[in-house]
């Protein structure tokens, strides 16, 4: 008989988490690993423009950074998971500890090459899963004046792919106008905010990415890998 003052579950496969389980593994000593995304093929974008930018100052925290392009890469499932742009990005998104996805704002969303870069990020690739527990910060650049449409659309996808999204975030509105003849960012409170956001993502990944396999162990995932085994045992048994 059950105990009424005890929760409903199986004490074999809970555990309580515990700050000495937590802490207990040394820190990885290499640099943050870092792919960042933008969601526009213009010649001039903004949005690849403001990557660059957030690149160079994680390099400059330390980091390790990867600046995936997404000319040439097809829309998701208009050709098999083989294509060469499409193991390239996925190959990325396996190595990467933390990412960035910077889109323009175009119709009040994200852009669908923002999209289709996310959906060709499976949550599981042969029993990896390439976002699950790394962390990701999200930007926009707009055309006019600042909104927050697509960093919020970014936030959702963030979640969906089971990522810790920081809570800074950017969003540099008329965005023509925060950039020199040499495509570099000019000093500015806008700039300052992405300089923010790379610090905080620096900070979260330090701080997770030896611990991701941990924060993710979920009981109800032990539930289920539980149930298949016990399943192939009876069926070997029959």
């Amino acid at each position: 008989m059950s105990n009424p003052d005890l929760p409903n579950i199986d004490g074999m496969l809970f555990s309580a988490p515990t700050a000495d389980t937590l802490f207990a593994d040394m820190p990885s000593t290499h640099p943050p690993r870092i792919l960042l995304l933008y969601g526009s093929l213009r010649e001039r974008s903004f949005s690849r423009l403001v990557v660059e930018e957030a690149a160079r100052l994680l390099e400059a925290m330390g980091a390790e950074t990867r600046v995936f392009n997404p000319r040439g890469l097809p829309l998701a499932d208009a050709e098999e998971a083989t294509h060469p742009k499409v193991q390239e990005l996925r190959e990325l998104a396996q190595w990467s500890e933390g990412m960035v996805w910077c889109s323009p704002e175009r119709h009040g969303a994200m852009t669908g090459i923002m999209k289709t870069q996310i959906d060709w990020i499976p949550l599981s690739i042969g029993g990896m899963r390439p976002t699950q527990g790394k962390t990701l910060a999200v930007m926009q650049v707009c055309g006019g004046s600042q909104s927050f449409n697509a960093v919020n659309q970014l936030r959702v996808l963030g979640r969906w792919m089971r990522m810790v999204t920081i809570p800074n975030q950017s969003s540099v509105p008329k965005a023509f106008m925060e950039f020199d003849d040499n495509d570099r960012m000019l000093p500015s409170p806008f700039y300052n905010r992405i300089v923010d956001v790379m610090e905080e993502l620096v900070k979260f990944t330090l701080l997770i990415r030896d611990r991701s396999d941990y924060l993710t162990d979920r009981y109800s995932e032990r539930m289920e890998s539980a149930e298949d085994v016990s399943k192939r045992v009876n069926q070997r048994s029959m």
